[in-house]
């Protein structure tokens, strides 16, 4: 079939097998933010694409294969976000914690809640959250090592600093799927107080205004 005029219509570029699967590891991980892990299906993924489901399943053998592989993704690329920066360590831990308290963050607190819940009966699931988890912590503990290093943290513990950080971040977000926000200072900021009671901080100069 030709165009009028002649000319035959354009040829369908081929993607490299990297590409395509990478293609679809992001589209898969932005539905797991946006939707949630269980909206993460072959005919989701394939859709927005312009692919037949089949082609998702050469590259992943099975849907849970996939969801896994696109939890790892977003958390991933939170974490190389928050702690990419060349900043000071205070700096760069303002950063973290005004992420942490800002609503943007409210997407991928839903994403772990969710992956904890599915975890219990996706054992695999549990090992990548996990392993992210160690990841997460590594990245955390080196940031206060380095602040300890500078003067700018007074703590002989980043391992258990690091630990309460995480845990208030965790605290915020249980409350990520409640109808109606709840903007006590007390909240709004608990993951700031933790941080500067941990880290030997004043807290407003770690808050998100």
């Amino acid at each position: 079939m030709t165009r009028v005029g002649g000319d035959a219509s354009p040829s369908r570029v081929r993607k490299s097998a990297e590409v395509r699967r990478a293609e679809i590891l992001a589209e898969a991980a932005a539905i797991a933010r946006r939707d949630g892990l269980e909206r993460v299906t072959l005919r989701a993924v394939a859709e927005p694409l312009g692919v037949r489901p089949g082609l998702i399943s050469h590259y992943f053998s099975a849907v849970e294969v996939l969801v896994i592989e696109a939890f790892v993704l977003a958390v991933t690329a939170e974490r190389d976000w928050l702690f990419g920066e060349e900043d000071a360590p205070l700096a760069q831990m303002s950063g973290f914690v005004r992420r942490a308290e800002s609503p943007e963050a409210v997407e991928l607190c839903r994403l772990w809640l969710n992956a904890r819940h599915l975890a219990r009966a996706v054992p695999n699931l549990a090992v990548a959250i996990d392993e992210q988890e160690s990841l997460d912590r590594a990245r955390m503990v080196a940031l206060i090592e380095a602040g300890v290093a500078s003067g700018a943290f007074q703590t002989t513990d980043p391992v258990g600093a690091s630990t309460r950080i995480y845990m208030a971040v965790d605290a915020i977000g249980v409350y990520a799927n409640n109808a109606s926000p709840f903007e006590h200072p007390a909240f709004r900021h608990f993951v700031a107080d933790v941080a500067g009671w941990s880290l030997g901080v004043d807290p407003r100069a770690l808050r998100a205004e």
